[in-house]
């Protein structure tokens, strides 16, 4: 591969559990020997994968995210939110750079894109950090570079529910006012149509990995029990958790505004500040209610933007004093939506 003049390694990865391939990313590229390179083939089953500086409340559908079991993770690179599903592939390279050399993306795509048009697919690499077929993106690139060492993965949508994913990233109609770096969505398709034969996922992995093995040359790396067991450790205390998917964004205010029965229109303005934790409530409305409303704001208050932390906040508070007929429930699914 033009560009690495050092061993590559193939990492074989079949999980399919998005908090524990990004945690494998992170290990290869922290720990393993820097005298070589390494090449991976992986899939996330159902996720949004948010980028290193991005508002993740600001990128996706929560509502349609949770009803739809999607997982949401944040990765080390920046760049915006992509949606992964069973249909979608996605590759890695983690390398170093070698008397002062300098990677762009280009450097990590074309060797993707020449894998793609052995098969007969017209790849263009487009814009800042695309692919692109007939002006269609199909991939979205990013890298992470720390001390001389680089990684660069990309998404291939060979065959993704485009209509799911246009859901799970819509943000909602709620006007989010946020320092986060907002995604730009564009025409998108997926690679199977373009395609001279009707392959599956499985044979266009199993291609792209042949072609990718025997053009650069590469040898089968083996992780230890020990690399697993450190792997899990990092799923388990990083990936895993609200204050790295979530808690990370940058601080925010949102609007949000719901008309329910018998209650009224509630609107709320919610300063959000470092780490998900509510700074500060605002409610507003045609609403009726006895109680002084900045008592439930005190409850709100200092508890992260979160189902079991909002939970917990109104623990044996009576919701509907200060808003008649609203039902705690309500008022959850309002402040989480």
């Amino acid at each position: 591969m033009k560009g690495i003049i050092n061993m590559m390694y193939l990492l074989e990865n079949c999980n399919t559990n998005p908090y524990y391939n990004l945690a494998l990313e992170q290990y290869v590229f922290d720990n393993l020997d820097r005298s070589h390179s390494y090449f991976m083939l992986w899939q996330n089953d159902n996720t949004i994968v948010v980028g290193k500086h991005q508002n993740t409340a600001e990128e996706i559908n929560a509502s349609y995210v949770k009803e739809n079991d999607i997982s949401v993770v944040r990765r080390l690179s920046g760049g915006g939110a992509v949606y992964h599903d069973l249909g979608n592939l996605n590759f890695t390279f983690i390398t170093d750079q070698i008397d002062g050399q300098i990677f762009d993306f280009s450097t990590f795509c074309k060797p993707v894109a020449k894998a793609l048009a052995s098969m007969g697919v017209d790849v263009k690499i487009s814009g800042r950090n695309d692919m692109t077929i007939d002006g269609k993106k199909f991939s979205g690139n990013a890298m992470y570079m720390k001390e001389g060492r680089v990684m660069h993965h990309g998404t291939l949508m060979f065959d993704s529910n485009l209509q799911i994913m246009e859901q799970a990233l819509r943000v909602s109609k709620d006007k989010i006012e946020s320092k986060g770096v907002k995604s730009v969505r564009g025409r998108v398709t997926n690679i199977k149509p373009y395609l001279p034969q009707n392959i599956t996922m499985k044979e266009f992995r199993q291609t792209l990995h042949n072609f990718m093995v025997t053009e650069n040359n590469m040898s089968l790396y083996t992780l230890t029990e020990q690399d697993f067991q450190s792997i899990h450790h990092l799923q388990e205390t990083v990936y895993s958790q609200w204050e790295w998917n979530y808690g990370t964004s940058p601080p925010y205010t949102v609007r949000k505004k719901r008309r329910i029965e018998n209650c009224g229109s509630i609107e709320l303005f919610i300063n959000v500040g470092k780490k998900g934790i509510i700074e500060d409530i605002s409610f507003y409305g045609d609403y009726f209610g006895n109680g002084n409303s900045n008592e439930l704001t005190a409850a709100l208050k200092g508890y992260r933007i979160e189902e079991h932390s909002l939970s917990e906040s109104l623990e044996g508070v009576d919701v509907g004093q200060y808003i008649n007929n609203l039902k705690r429930e309500d008022l959850l699914d309002i402040l989480l939506s």
